[in-house]
C-alpha cells in the first residue's frame, strides 16, 4: 500500500531521519506500520530536532516539502495565494498516485487537502480531525470551512472522519475516536494518596501560550497557598510566555513554588505524571487533551476547562474538577478537595479506570481496522 500523509506539522531532517512534533509521529508510525510506502507532504525546516520530536519508523519515505503559508490575516492571505496553486498540484499529484490517503486537520495544508480529496472520490480516505468538534465552538472560518467539507457526504466521499467526542445530528462518516500514549505494560499499580500537611503537586503540560493560558494556573497556585502553603507546581513546555512568566514568577516570589522546566522528552514528563497529584489545563481549545488524558492514566487528578469532549473526559466532575475560570470558586473547590483525601482517592481510581482502557495496543488495533475497511 502506498499511504499520503498530508499534514502542517513542521518537520526537519538529520542523518536521512525526518522528525516532527513527537506524540503526532508517535502516532503516525502505528498508523505506517503496515505500509509499503509513505508519501509525505508537509513543511520542512532548516533546524535541529529538538527534545520534543521524534523521527518517523519507516523504511521508505517520499518526502514532499511544501512552502510556508498562512491564512490568519488580510496581509498573510494575500502573500500565500501566489504559493497555493503549486502546492495544491502537489497535494493533488501525491493523491493520485496514492492507494490510501490520510488527512491532518485542521490546519492549512489540512485545508487544501480538504478541497483536493474532492476530485478523488474513490479513493480511501481518513482524516484526523484533532481540533474541537463541537458545533456550538467559536473557531475560525478556516476550521469551520474544513469541518462542513469533512461533514459533507457529497463533497467528501469513503472517508471516514475521527473526531474527539460524540455529538449530536452527525454525518454517517464521523467516527467518534480517541488518542494513546502509553501500553499495556505500564499498567503498573498506582495509588495517589494526599496529604495537606506535606507537599502537593500541581503539574502543568503545555505549549506556554495564550490559548493554553499557564498563566491561569500560576495565579491558582497563589490563590490555593493562601490556605496551604505546601502547594507546588511544575510547568512543562515552551512558548512565547515563558518571559513574561518568569518575570510574574520572580516579581511575586514564586521561584520556590513554581518551576518552568522547558521542553522536555516522554520519559522525563512521565515521571512528573507519576509523582503528580494533579494536572491542569486551563486552555481555551482542546481536541483531546493528550496532557489531561496522560496525567489520567497515572491517577494525576485532572483540573481543565470544560471544552471539546473536556467534560465527557471527565464524567463532568466525577473524575476531576471543570475549571470556572473563576480564581475564587476554582480555589475554593480545589482545597475542598485537597482537604477531602478520601474523595481524592475516589477521584484518582475514577482516573486511571478510565484512561487505562485507552492504550497503544487497543489504538493499533483501531487503526487496523480503518486502513483495512
Amino acid at each position: 500500500m502506498k499511504f499520503l500523509i498530508v499534514t502542517h506539522v513542521p518537520h526537519a531532517v538529520e542523518q536521512k531521519q525526518y522528525y516532527g512534533y513527537a506524540p503526532y509521529v508517535r502516532e503516525m508510525n502505528i498508523w505506517i506500520k503496515q505500509v509499503d510506502e509513505l508519501i509525505l507532504i508537509a513543511p520542512l525546516e532548516n533546524k535541529k530536532p529538538t527534545a520534543i520530536d521524534t523521527f518517523y519508523e519507516h523504511k521508505s519515505i517520499d518526502f514532499r516539502s511544501v512552502s510556508h503559508f498562512s491564512l490568519t490575516n488580510f496581509s498573510n492571505t494575500i502573500a500565500s495565494i501566489f504559493k497555493l496553486p503549486k502546492i495544491l498540484l502537489q497535494i493533488a499529484v501525491a493523491m493520485q498516485q496514492a492507494d490510501n490517503i490520510h488527512l491532518r486537520c485542521p490546519g492549512n495544508m489540512g485545508l487544501l487537502a480538504c478541497v483536493a480529496q474532492i476530485f478523488f472520490p474513490s479513493k480511501s480516505k481518513t482524516a484526523k480531525y484533532a481540533g474541537n468538534w463541537d458545533p456550538k465552538a467559536k473557531q475560525p472560518w478556516t476550521y469551520r470551512l474544513q469541518k462542513w467539507i469533512l461533514s459533507n457526504t457529497f463533497l467528501t466521499r469513503n472517508m471516514q472522519v475521527l473526531v474527539y467526542g460524540n455529538w449530536k445530528n452527525q454525518s454517517k462518516n464521523i467516527k467518534s475516536f480517541f488518542t494513546a500514549s502509553y501500553s499495556e505494560i505500564e499498567k503498573n499499580v498506582i495509588q495517589k494518596t494526599i496529604n495537606p500537611n506535606t507537599a502537593i503537586k500541581f503539574l502543568f503540560v503545555g505549549s506556554l501560550v495564550e490559548g493554553k493560558n499557564p498563566m491561569y494556573a500560576i495565579q491558582l497556585l497563589e490563590k490555593l497557598q493562601l490556605k496551604n502553603e505546601n502547594i507546588v507546581l511544575d510547568i512543562y513546555g515552551e512558548g512565547i510566555l515563558r518571559t513574561f512568566l518568569e518575570k510574574y514568577i520572580e516579581a511575586n516570589n514564586l521561584k520556590e513554588f513554581v518551576v518552568l522546566h522547558g521542553n522536555q522528552n516522554q520519559e522525563v514528563v512521565k515521571k512528573a505524571y507519576q509523582e503528580s497529584h494533579f494536572v491542569v489545563l486551563p486552555s481555551k481549545s482542546e481536541g483531546w487533551p493528550k496532557a489531561i488524558a496522560e496525567g489520567m492514566f497515572w491517577g494525576c487528578v485532572p483540573l481543565a476547562t470544560a471544552v471539546s469532549c473536556v467534560p465527557n473526559m471527565l464524567d463532568q466532575d466525577n473524575r476531576g474538577i471543570l475549571l470556572q475560570m473563576d480564581l475564587e470558586k476554582d480555589a475554593a473547590t480545589i482545597n475542598k478537595l485537597i482537604n477531602s483525601p478520601t474523595d481524592f482517592e475516589r477521584k484518582s481510581k475514577a482516573t486511571l479506570n478510565w484512561s487505562r482502557a485507552y492504550t497503544m495496543e487497543r489504538f493499533e488495533t483501531e487503526i487496523q481496522k480503518l486502513l483495512q475497511a
